[in-house]
């Protein structure tokens, strides 16, 4: 062996050395390797973690719920998906014609989505031509899907508590809604979960739910 090879194995040696001290000159500690006890306990919490923030989610910010029926048509249909916003009315109150989600007071599990009218204090009051009335004067909109057929309760007018909120279908004459007192009735406050936000499904009608 002559002794190029021998400076050049010289060499490769040190090269090899430098690989395994830091840039101060001192020797690397060995990363030392996650027990199987370790990855469990992190992978654990990681879970927990996510878990809590999805509980969260649902119970203050918003959650899912799915459109049964036809009586928010043509805004929503059967079978829509949507994400009911919880926050909003944390800081502010309900608006009228804000698309809402409250429980059926007589079957527990049971959730109506309809579409706010009458604000509280106010009196509501819908004749037989179909035109409704808010404090006797003429309330202009254009949800409804046709002319009102059955005023229900409301063609006498129906006065809302301080707390109380008068809701219709949009498809007014295939909806159960504030117009029969002994059923939905008026809405309170305290029992209002959330505005319709988002649409996420079907697909192609993906996007904000426009109330007015």
């Amino acid at each position: 062996m002559n002794n190029d090879e021998l400076e050049y194995m010289e060499l490769d040696n040190e090269e090899s050395e430098t690989k395994e001290v830091d840039s101060k000159g001192k020797k690397k500690k060995p990363k030392k390797k996650r027990t199987i006890l370790q990855e469990i306990i992190i992978n654990s919490i990681y879970l927990l973690v996510v878990f809590l923030l999805a509980l969260c989610m649902v119970k203050f910010v918003g959650q899912r719920t799915v459109v049964n029926g036809s009586s928010m048509n043509p805004t929503l249909e059967d079978g829509d998906n949507l994400i009911v916003d919880k926050l909003t009315y944390t800081f502010s109150d309900p608006k009228r014609f804000d698309i809402i989600v409250f429980p059926y007071k007589y079957k527990k599990g049971e959730y109506y989505i309809k579409r706010i009218i009458g604000l509280p204090g106010e009196t509501v009051r819908i004749d037989y031509d179909g035109t409704i009335y808010i404090n006797g004067n003429v309330l202009e909109e254009h949800y409804g899907k046709e002319v009102i057929e059955n005023p229900g309760d409301a063609v006498n007018g129906i006065t809302l508590g301080k707390d109380e909120y008068f809701v219709l279908g949009d498809n007014r004459n295939n909806s159960s809604d504030s117009r029969i007192q002994y059923d939905v009735g008026n809405i309170k406050r305290k029992d209002i979960i959330g505005k319709a936000w988002l649409r996420i499904y079907p697909f192609d009608k993906f996007g904000i739910v426009k109330h007015k």
